[in-house]
C-alpha cells in the first residue's frame, strides 16, 4: 500500500511516517517516485508502537532494531534478548515512578508552604512620620506640614503636604505624589507581568542584568547602611530593591522615585505582602522635583534613572540631583553604554554623549566621586521587546560603579 493509505490503516500522519523512515525503522520499497509499504513495513510499525508503548525512546527503539535486524536471533536468543531488554526498562521505570513520587511529595510540602504563608500578615506601607524632617518644598526648600491626613500605625496613608508658599504634595495610598503622574498604558502593564518581561526578552540581556543584579548588591553589603537614607532613582518594578530588601536594617531610610504611580502602587503591593516591615518611601515625581532636603541622602543607587533620563536630555541627570547627596555620599550605579552608534540609531545624536563610558566616567569623576570598585559587563546586541532603545548594528554593554566621596 502507498504512504496515504498505511497511515490511514493505523491512524498516522505522514509526518510521523517520513519521521519513522528517516531513523531507518520503516524502510519501504521505492518504485518510481511512489513508497510502498508491505507486510513487513506494518510489522516494525507495530513493534514501534509496542516498544514506545513501554517508554522506549526513538533512538533505543533504533538500536533495538539495529540488533534485530543484523542478529537474526534463534527463538531463544530472541526470547532472552527481550527479556533482558525489558527487564532493564522495567527497572528503570521503577526508579523513575520512586523519584517521581519523592517530587510530588515535595512539590506537596512546598505547595502547603506556600499556601500557609500567602495567608501570612501583611504591612502597610506608608509615609512614615518620622520621615517628615526631611522632606522639603523642591520650590522654596521650606518644611512641609500635613494637613487632612489619615494615619494609620504611624504611616500616612492618605492626606495632603503644604508648604507656606502654597505648593501643595498629595499623598495617594501611601505615596508621595508630586505633579501630575502620566496615564497608565499597555507596556506598563505589560511590565508589571514580570514573566512577561523575561519571556520578551533576550537571554543575553537577561544574563547581563543578573550579574549586574549580584554585583551590586554584594556592592552594597559593604557599606553600613544603619540610620543611613538610600536614594534610587527609578526603582521601576523594583528588579533592585526587591533583591536587597529584606537586608535592609529597619532603621534605614529606602526612598524610592519614579515618575510612574502605576509602578510604585505595583511595587509596593508586593513588598506589603512581604510581611516584612521596612522603612520605605514611594515618590512619584520627576528625578528633577524629588522635594527632600539638601545634603540628605548617604547613598544613590542609579541603575536605571540616569540612563533612561539620557534618552530625552543632554545633562547628566547625577549632576541635577547632586545637591540632594552628602558630601561624603557614596554611589552605586550603573550604566547603559554603546560600543557603538548606527546611522539610523534611535538615540538622537545630541544626548549620545551620556551614553558613551569616557563621558560616564567623567562626569561621576567630576563630582567626586573615588572608585571603590567598577565593572564592564559584555555587549550584546539585542534587546527584546521592552529594550528595543538599539538596532541592528549597535552593540551595548552596562557599566557598574561603586564609588565614595
Amino acid at each position: 500500500m502507498r504512504i496515504g493509505q498505511f497511515g490511514k490503516v493505523n491512524g498516522i500522519s505522514h509526518d510521523t511516517i517520513r519521521h519513522y523512515m528517516d531513523l531507518g525503522l520503516i524502510v519501504p520499497e521505492k518504485q518510481g517516485g511512489h513508497y510502498f509499504f508491505d507486510i513487513s513495513c506494518q510489522k516494525d510499525l507495530e513493534l514501534i508502537l509496542d516498544l514506545k508503548g513501554m517508554g522506549f525512546q526513538l533512538n533505543d527503539i533504533k538500536m533495538i532494531f539495529y540488533y534485530k535486524n543484523f542478529g537474526q536471533f534463534t527463538d531463544y536468543e530472541r526470547d532472552a534478548f527481550y527479556q533482558s531488554l525489558f527487564l532493564d526498562k522495567y527497572e528503570k521505570l521503577e526508579q523513575e515512578m520512586n523519584n517521581l513520587i519523592k517530587m510530588k511529595d515535595r512539590l506537596k510540602q512546598k505547595l502547603d508552604q506556600l499556601s500557609t504563608s500567602s495567608t501570612g500578615s501583611s504591612n502597610t506601607i506608608g509615609i512614615d512620620l518620622r520621615v517628615l524632617d526631611i522632606l522639603k518644598c523642591n520650590k522654596c526648600a521650606e518644611s512641609l506640614s500635613l494637613q487632612d491626613g489619615i494615619i494609620r500605625n504611624n504611616q500616612i496613608v492618605e492626606g495632603k503636604l503644604t508648604c507656606y508658599c502654597d505648593r501643595v504634595y498629595h499623598i495617594e495610598s501611601g505615596i508621595l505624589r508630586v505633579g501630575n503622574p502620566p496615564m497608565p498604558n499597555d507596556q506598563l502593564s505589560l511590565l508589571n507581568n514580570i514573566p512577561a518581561y523575561i519571556q520578551e526578552t533576550d537571554p543575553l540581556y537577561l544574563e547581563n542584568m543578573n550579574k549586574g543584579l549580584h554585583w551590586s548588591k554584594r556592592k552594597l553589603d559593604q557599606v553600613d547602611l544603619q540610620k543611613k537614607v538610600i536614594l534610587e532613582l527609578g526603582s521601576g518594578v523594583g528588579f533592585f530593591l526587591r533583591n536587597i530588601y529584606q537586608e535592609l536594617p529597619e532603621d534605614c531610610l529606602y526612598i524610592a522615585v519614579d515618575h510612574s504611580i502605576e509602578r510604585h502602587r505595583f511595587l509596593k503591593s508586593l513588598l506589603e505582602k512581604n510581611g516584612i516591615k521596612k522603612n520605605l518611601l514611594f515618590i512619584c515625581a520627576d528625578f528633577l522635583d524629588i522635594p527632600v532636603g539638601k545634603q540628605t541622602v548617604d547613598l544613590v543607587v542609579d541603575h536605571s534613572g540616569t540612563s533612561n533620563y539620557s534618552f530625552e536630555h543632554e545633562t547628566f541627570l547625577l549632576r541635577e540631583v547632586d545637591a540632594l547627596i552628602k558630601s561624603d555620599g557614596y554611589l552605586l550605579g550603573s550604566y547603559l553604554a554603546f560600543k557603538n552608534f548606527s546611522h539610523n540609531g534611535k538615540i538622537e545624536v545630541k544626548y549620545r554623549d551620556n551614553f558613551t563610558v569616557s563621558k560616564i566616567k567623567k562626569n561621576i569623576r567630576e563630582l567626586e566621586y573615588t572608585t571603590l570598585e567598577e565593572l564592564v559587563s559584555e555587549s550584546i546586541n539585542k534587546g527584546g521587546k521592552y529594550e528595543d532603545f538599539f538596532v541592528q548594528g549597535e552593540e551595548i554593554f552596562s557599566y557598574l560603579f561603586f564609588g565614595k566621596r
